[in-house]
């Protein structure tokens, strides 16, 4: 199904936080996105969301109820709120979540998240207002490729938002391992990352947990980076070889063909 301003989206495939075996069974998650962000990707997938300044505003409840009709209509697992960058909005959020969980208990609920603001406080709220699922994206492992990636000029700034989106995986994992299932992603392109900092990723996920769910994305031309060559099924799947020599055990790999799987599966979606 295509973008619907004001109206949540069933998704076949979900995002980085959607458990990958849930994925290839039908429709996985009812979703809705918001606007606004804290980061100035030029190459943003979802800048029609991210800036729109036209559409009219809902209420947390409004959207919970609407995202409950779409998960109910499709039997959807989960229900999923991306954007542009939710957690900006903190209250609306949170209101969103026990909306949702009241008309939905038992429901998968979703965060997608760039993890750059999300305080071990906010973790906490989350999980509290019924937030079950995360799926967070730190992007790459230099802040270097950080500020190419995200625009961000202010280099202080950059190493900010870089570390506290790795710290918060830690954290998730520390204190809600087994209640909020978490998953994490980061977008390769050669335009800005190089095969020597995807293995930098992959020890860096190694160190935390080996079989935590990582998603590489393959960015494509969009926005205002459309000069940039879409990687290929065999670099996807290099990507793929590199994180897994890594020690990882749950990769998925976006690729122009779909998706595939951890290699112990051998899934393809």
């Amino acid at each position: 199904m295509g973008f619907e301003k004001l109206r949540p989206i069933v998704e076949v495939v979900g995002g980085k936080g959607t458990p990958w075996w849930e994925v290839g069974t039908g429709y996985v998650e009812a979703a809705i996105w918001v606007a606004g962000c804290n980061l100035r990707c030029p190459q943003c997938q979802n800048y029609y969301v991210t800036y729109d300044n036209a559409t009219d505003p809902v209420t947390p409840k409004e959207a919970a109820r609407m995202t409950t009709w779409c998960s109910r209509r499709y039997d959807t697992k989960g229900i999923a709120i991306s954007g542009g960058e939710p957690t900006l909005n903190r209250r609306w959020l949170i209101e969103f979540f026990k909306e949702a969980r009241r008309l939905s208990p038992g429901k998968r609920l979703h965060l997608d998240s760039n993890g750059t603001i999300i305080t071990r406080e906010y973790v906490d709220e989350l999980f509290e207002a019924g937030c079950n699922n995360i799926g967070t994206e730190p992007k790459v492992s230099r802040v270097d490729t950080y500020m190419k990636i995200t625009g961000i000029t202010d280099r202080e700034l950059a190493k900010n938002y870089l570390e506290n989106s790795w710290n918060i995986i830690r954290y998730v994992l520390e204190n809600y391992g087994g209640k909020i299932y978490l998953g994490v992603g980061f977008a390769y392109s050669r335009e800005w990352m190089t095969i020597d900092e995807v293995e930098e990723i992959g020890e860096r996920v190694a160190s935390i947990d080996r079989d935590l769910q990582v998603i590489a994305l393959d960015y494509f031309p969009s926005f205002r980076r459309r000069s940039i060559r879409r990687p290929s099924v065999e670099e996807m799947l290099n990507v793929k070889k590199k994180l897994e020599d890594r020690g990882l055990r749950t990769v998925i790999v976006q690729t122009s063909i779909g998706h595939f799987g951890p290699s112990q599966s051998s899934r393809t979606y």
